[in-house]
């Protein structure tokens, strides 16, 4: 056997014949490989046929990984053509003539006569074949493999094996046992053996390593060694076939397109495919098929010519190979090794030199086979399983002396194809294994962490570049098979557990469904570390902690799920709760005595299993709770200010009904609180604490919706005009008499303002209401504090540092909207409310005749209604704010009145009389504002004022100064000052304050000072 390695048929060339994994799709080819043709009886002769027993179990095998082959080549092909190799390859090499046992020419010694040959051979050449089956002696190879003798079986079972004694005709020779096991009739095998030998005696000395069978075959037989045509046909079609797949599918050598042997080969394969050729020597059609051949099969990818390769490319050469290696089993048993598995397996193995296999192929087909053998006989036969464990260990070893890539991706589809079916069944374990197979699993699993730990670690070219000192390829594996058959495991248990709430809701106070789903966890838990963990631990060392450490995961997370459906502590959630506190008790402790003996203690699975905490999760009940009622608040809100029309007139305290709502809602939710049955009220009254507060936050917001700021109501100033000369203002205003209908926009018309959201009582009525809510915060805190205190679970502490006794948002809030709606409230009713004799009468033409009294009646009657409507503590803050209008909109007029308003010298007096009425109409006697109060917003007014009595050439040189001052070198030209921009900040030493005095200054010195300077129009 050692000269097979010698030569270039040894994995160490290397090859790139076509194979690929098949495991994906089941192949009809392999799946007909294991199992007798249904017309196979009548291919036996009948002397052979009580010897030919068909399979007495249904055979199901898993597809052959080692790549498919052309349809054209059937199960019966594959095996026909490997036991025609057998026959060659058990030739010894002397070149004399292979003996033959015909099912006529026996004799009884077990030796064979030619049927066409004058004279019998003296002694048959293949002693091996020819050896009678009398050895009882059990095998080697079946003992070293742990494989059980057939022996007992057929005790058993009562039915003969092939190479013992029994009732029916048995095999009496190596050679008629390997006939009946490869399922070839005595007919083929005869005309095999007939052809064999007029090959040698046609070529003494030729070793049959170089010769192409199937083309020698051809040569040997004709249409009239047949005994009818069809099966003529049929056997030139499967060697012609067999030529096909050797030499141009899956060539050792790969073909160059450009060949012309094989352009004439497939050509004469097409042909003799449609229309037979003529087959025998001395014929011109078969001299040109093994011209072609010969010069297809010599090539050599490393010079040597002494071999042909024509049937030793993948995965042609794995699958005629796995062909023989299936014929190891007994065709009685087709879960037994036959007894002469050592005699038969030295033979096959005399095939390598044709099919191009050494050691290595040869282990790794065999645990292919063995492992295969034991998925289609049903997955009963477990010495089948553990031999093909034992096989793959030297597997893992022969991987370690080869770098080969053709070996290596023959060895990746096998390993990939067992891998995928062990981990189908360990990725749910719990559904696989019971105690009637519990056995296989430790193979099972040695099978599946072995093959993937040879695809990772030897095969794998990441896993060697970057990973192989941070990845546990076996210990990862088996967590991985841990916890996802654990939650599958897990889902059939919430499945019966829900069967079960269902089945019993009739019955008074049924179990929740997670409380029987904690009961049936924990028997699942004790299980696996009864039956399983045992198992798995030889490769884990805490299977038991990852498998409880993942049902802990899956019940917590229906346990959060159950949580976030329910709003209060109900009788359910107290019994869920309950189990669920003891399930995790259990969990833990088996996790804890799992990992007693590990370097942390168990630290790290522990570690996976954060605590459920009954506390915490009634924490978060309360706080879905706090939530959902602080949502409530904030929709009820909405709703609410969506139809809320501030109604002066809705209640005597003139707060608007949302207002007096939303506090009440606030009061029911913080009773609800303190009612809840939990232990943690001082915990989680800060969140129900900043959940109200928010909503009145939003709710002081809302209520200043659509109101806007003061800027709002005061109108653009007009563009600067300069004045006509007096006579012309004169003249404009001579006809002007005291304005009549000044009052038609009286009081009451400005103050009630009908349905407008935005009028003034409206506006006090959201005054009032907002400062209701900041006054009744006082009141919740208070209430708060007394709740607390009658609370079982209050402590000390949670007084002294002043716990949720104090609203933060909302005060400040609602001060800053109070003074907000305030300022819009006066500048409202001063700019808007009032235009009519603010912009339309005061100062118009004549000042003398067109003064503030008007104004100050109006200003009057709407403050006399705002003091009898807003609450008394906003009240001085309101009227505040109505002053300060006033006074701006006084300088407004005074400044940018536009070109019907102009004043002289004289009028200065009339503009300080009437500033000093509208001061004293705030004063009221000293019944109104503070002194101080009035003096604070009335100081710009004032400091303005004194500019309207300076004459018209002060005012120019202080302009013009203030001018240079502020602009600089821009304004160096006398008669080039640039404009002021207006800033609407008036002040006296402000230039563009002085420019509008002068532009509304009746004096002709003014005019063209602002017409050579400016070009200012008289009008707009």
């Amino acid at each position: 056997m050692a000269s097979l390695f010698s030569r270039d048929r040894t994995l160490g060339h290397s090859r790139r014949g076509s194979f690929s994994s098949s495991s994906s799709t089941p192949s009809s080819l392999s799946a007909t490989l294991f199992t007798m043709p249904s017309t196979a009886s009548s291919r036996f002769s009948p002397s052979k046929a009580a010897a030919a027993v068909t399979s007495s179990v249904s055979l199901s095998p898993l597809p052959s990984p080692f790549g498919d082959l052309t349809p054209t080549l059937s199960a019966t092909d594959l095996r026909e053509t490997a036991h025609e190799i057998f026959l060659a390859t058990c030739r010894t090499a002397t070149g004399k003539p292979l003996a033959f046992n015909s099912g006529n020419g026996s004799s009884s010694n077990g030796t064979s006569v030619h049927p066409n040959s004058t004279s019998s051979p003296s002694n048959p050449n293949s002693p091996s074949l020819q050896r009678s089956l009398t050895s009882t002696a059990a095998s080697k190879m079946k003992k070293a493999l742990g494989l059980r003798s057939s022996s007992s079986v057929k005790k058993a079972e009562g039915s003969p094996s092939p190479g013992s004694g029994g009732k029916g005709k048995k095999p009496v020779t190596l050679g008629e046992l390997m006939r009946i096991q490869m399922r070839v009739s005595d007919a083929f095998d005869s005309r095999v053996r007939r052809g064999l030998l007029r090959m040698s005696a046609g070529q003494v000395g030729r070793r049959v390593e170089s010769m192409v069978l199937p083309l020698e075959l051809l040569q040997q037989f004709k249409s009239s060694d047949f005994t009818d045509h069809e099966e003529y046909d049929a056997w030139q079609k499967r060697n012609l076939r067999l030529l096909e797949a050797g030499l141009l599918l899956h060539p050792h050598v790969p073909i160059d397109k450009s060949n012309a042997a094989a352009q004439r080969l497939r050509q004469i394969i097409q042909g003799a495919l449609d229309k037979p050729i003529e087959t025998g020597r001395n014929n011109e059609s078969m001299q040109v098929l093994r011209s072609a051949v010969m010069n297809l099969a010599g090539r050599s990818s490393d010079g040597l010519l002494e071999s042909c390769h024509w049937a030793d490319g993948f995965p042609l050469n794995l699958r005629l190979y796995e062909v023989l290696l299936e014929s190891c089993f007994d065709v009685n048993d087709e879960t037994s090794i036959i007894e002469e598995v050592d005699e038969v397996m030295d033979l096959v193995k005399k095939t390598w030199g044709i099919l191009g296999l050494n050691q290595m192929l040869h282990n790794l087909c065999f645990t292919w086979v063995l492992f295969n053998r034991f998925v289609a006989t049903g997955q009963v036969a477990n010495d089948l399983l553990c031999a093909a464990d034992s096989q793959l260990a030297e597997v893992a070893k022969d991987v370690k002396t080869t770098k080969d890539p053709a070996y290596a991706k023959i060895l990746s589809s096998t390993l990939t194809a067992i891998l995928g079916w062990a981990e189908k069944r360990l990725l749910a374990y719990h559904d696989t294994f019971d105690h009637a197979n519990i056995d296989s699993m430790q193979s099972i699993v040695s099978l599946g962490v072995s093959s993937a730990k040879i695809l990772v670690e030897d095969i794998s070219n990441e896993y060697r570049r970057r990973r192989k000192n941070e990845v546990d390829v076996v210990r990862s594996r088996i967590d991985t098979y841990i916890r996802s058959s654990l939650r599958t495991a897990f889902a059939q248990r919430m499945e019966k557990a829900d069967s079960s709430r269902r089945a019993s809701r009739n019955q008074p106070n049924p179990l929740p469904v997670l409380a029987i789903l904690a009961k049936d966890v924990g028997e699942l838990a004790n299980n696996e570390k009864d039956v399983f963990s045992p198992i798995l631990k030889r490769w884990h060392p805490f299977a038991a902690g990852v498998a409880v450490a993942t049902l802990h995961s899956c019940y917590g997370n229906e346990l959060k799920q159950f949580i976030s459906g329910i709003t209060e502590l109900t009788p359910d959630a107290v019994q869920v709760l309950r189990a669920a506190d003891k399930l995790e008790k259990d969990l833990v402790q088996i996790a804890v005595e799992d990992s007693v003996d590990s370097d942390d203690g168990g630290k790290a699975i522990i570690r996976e299993m954060p605590p459920y905490e009954s506390e915490g999760i009634i924490a978060n009940l309360v706080k879905d709770w706090i939530k959902t009622r602080v949502d409530r608040i904030k929709e009820w809100v909405d709703r609410n200010l969506q139809q809320e029309v501030w109604n002066p007139r809705a209640n005597q305290e003139g707060y608007a009904p949302s207002g007096v709502e939303v506090l009440r809602i606030i009061d029911e939710t913080l009773d609800a609180f303190f009612q809840l049955p939990i232990p943690t009220h001082p915990a989680l009254l800060p969140d129900l604490m900043v959940g109200i507060d928010r909503c009145l936050q939003y709710y002081a917001n809302k209520a200043k919706s659509g109101i806007g700021s003061r800027n709002k109501y005061i109108p653009t100033m007009p563009a600067l005009t300069r004045c006509p000369m007096e006579k012309k203002f004169q003249g404009v205003f001579k006809k002007k008499e005291k304005p009549v209908n000044t009052q038609k926009k009286n009081s009451q018309a400005a103050v009630t303002n009908g349905n407008d959201l935005s009028g003034v009582p409206q506006l006090c009525v959201r005054i009032n209401t907002l400062q209701r809510i900041r006054m009744e915060l006082e009141t919740l805190e208070k209430r708060i504090i007394t709740l607390l205190r009658n609370s079982e679970s209050a402590k000390v502490e949670d007084f002294s540092n002043g716990l949720a006794k104090k609203f933060e948002l909302t005060p400040v809030v609602c001060v800053e909207v109070i003074q907000q709606i305030c300022e819009a409230v006066a500048y409202k009713i001063v700019f808007h409310d009032l235009g009519h004799v603010l912009w339309d009468y005061l100062y118009v033409g004549e000042p003398s005749s067109s003064r503030i009294e008007p104004f100050l009646q109006e200003l009057e009657q709407n403050l006399t209604v705002i003091a009898d409507t807003i609450h008394e503590r906003v009240r001085t803050r309101i009227v505040a704010d109505i002053m300060r209008a006033s006074f701006d909109g006084f300088l407004f007029v005074l400044l940018a009145g536009g070109p019907n308003r102009a004043f002289t010298k004289q009028d200065s007096q009339i503009i300080e009389d009437d500033f000093k009425a509208l001061k004293d109409l705030f004063f009221a006697n000293g019944d109104g504002l503070p002194t101080d109060v009035i003096d604070k917003f009335s100081t710009t007014v004032r400091d303005v004022l004194p500019l309207f009595r300076t004459d018209t050439e002060s005012l120019i040189d202080r302009f013009r100064r203030l001018t240079l001052e502020t602009y600089g070198s821009s304004a160096k030209s006398r008669f080039n000052f640039p404009l002021p921009q207006t800033t609407g900040q008036w002040n006296p030493t402000e230039p563009n304050t002085l420019l509008r005095v002068l532009c509304h200054r009746n004096d002709e010195t003014a005019s063209k000072f602002l017409k050579k300077t400016y070009n200012l129009p008289k009008r707009l």
